[in-house]
């Protein structure tokens, strides 16, 4: 048994490193296909994305709560709200929700 684990953390190296190497190795000139180009512009963003959305909707004692904050986060950042302002009003939303949601 704990030999199958060294040979998982081994596996699992390989294919993170082949995953970083292959595209350094493989593509030597600059890459000038828009769709290309403009896939891996996003591709950070839906990453980050893909990571912090499920994280909001059970980072608090109900998804309600967090899906209320991520609601009024959305907005605030479509109407111009600094970083902070929209942090501070989802950490009101959340707080506010879960007060009522005691009552």
């Amino acid at each position: 048994m704990q030999h199958n684990v060294y040979l998982y953390i081994l596996g699992m190296w390989l294919i993170s490193y082949l995953i970083r190497v292959l595209p350094l190795t493989l593509i030597r000139r600059q890459i000038t296909n828009r769709t290309i180009r403009s896939f891996l512009y996003y591709v950070p963003y839906v990453t980050l994305a893909v990571m912090t959305f499920p994280a909001i909707l059970s980072a608090t004692q109900s998804p309600v709560s967090g899906a209320l904050a991520l609601a009024a986060g959305l907005v605030l950042a479509w109407l111009g709200g600094s970083l902070f302002q929209v942090s501070v009003a989802c950490c009101a939303v959340v707080f506010v929700a879960e007060l009522a949601m005691r009552l």
